[in-house]
């Protein structure tokens, strides 16, 4: 058992070479992109459809609610490249139930190259919803001092979401390898369960941690806080003393009178 697809090598011609990540990351590629042609092509928009349809469904509205949970207007904008992430990432793990399979999220190029594909469209997205003005200005809040810690956020995150990926799928293979050597019939099989429900888990947070990035780019969480606190009903005067033990006040005229009226 290798501990990076990387280290399976399938063909290599000098300094060029076919590894176990390039392999299995096109092949999953391919699944999605053929899977994903073949549900679409015969869409109803009727009461009947197909199993297929109906799991689609499924996936898309959860994915797009959670991006509005996080407060992006418009989920539909980036319904496209974060569901993509995140049907990457579990099928990339759900695939590992497959034999001879290994996830190339297991190797920290791929997850590298998914961590730049957030790095690159953060700023995307912010532009885009901003305006290179207004995006640039973010790094400048709440002081000019904080420019250079800014930067530095950027580019550890980024680094951050490759490693923690990384970490997490090569620690249950580093696991699996070592309970194998132990009890190679018992355990494996709890272990790959554990594996497939540990590759889901990280799938999530993944596509949350991008989801929350971009929201943050575009400024659309601190807007919707706003308009969120704009949205609270003022507060009630406090009822005087005659209101709170329910008697009314009688008026000061009427009672000029009634004494005007008792003396005479």
């Amino acid at each position: 058992m290798h501990l990076s697809p990387d280290g399976i090598v399938f063909w290599q011609y000098g300094f060029l070479k076919l590894n176990a990540t390039i392999a299995f990351t096109w092949g999953l590629m391919f699944v999605l992109a053929v899977g994903s042609k073949l549900v679409t092509r015969r869409l109803s928009q009727g009461l009947e459809r197909s199993r297929w349809q109906n799991l689609l469904e499924i996936v898309v509205t959860a994915i797009n609610g959670q991006i509005s949970e996080v407060g992006l207007r418009q989920p539909e904008k980036y319904l496209g490249f974060l569901g993509t992430l995140f049907l990457f990432v579990a099928m990339a793990s759900l695939f590992t139930i497959v034999p001879g399979y290994e996830p190339p999220t297991g190797s920290l190029s791929t997850t590298a190259a998914l961590a730049i594909c957030v790095f690159v469209a953060v700023p995307m997205f912010g532009i885009e919803d901003r305006g290179l003005g207004g995006y640039l200005r973010a790094y400048l809040k709440p002081t000019v001092i904080m420019l250079p810690f800014n930067i530095i956020s950027e580019l550890s995150r980024t680094l951050a979401l490759a490693v923690r990926l990384f970490g997490n799928m090569m620690s249950g293979t580093m696991i699996l390898a070592i309970l194998l050597t132990i009890t190679p019939f018992i355990f494996p099989i709890a272990m790959n369960a554990l594996g497939l429900l540990t590759g889901m888990v990280q799938a999530y947070i993944f596509f949350i941690l991008a989801t929350v990035y971009i929201a943050a780019a575009t400024g659309t969480r601190k807007a919707a806080a706003e308009v969120k606190a704009q949205s609270k009903p003022e507060g009630k005067a406090e009822p005087g003393p005659e209101a709170k033990d329910g008697t009314k006040p009688k008026p000061k005229q009427q009672n000029a009178n009634h004494e005007r009226t008792h003396h005479g």
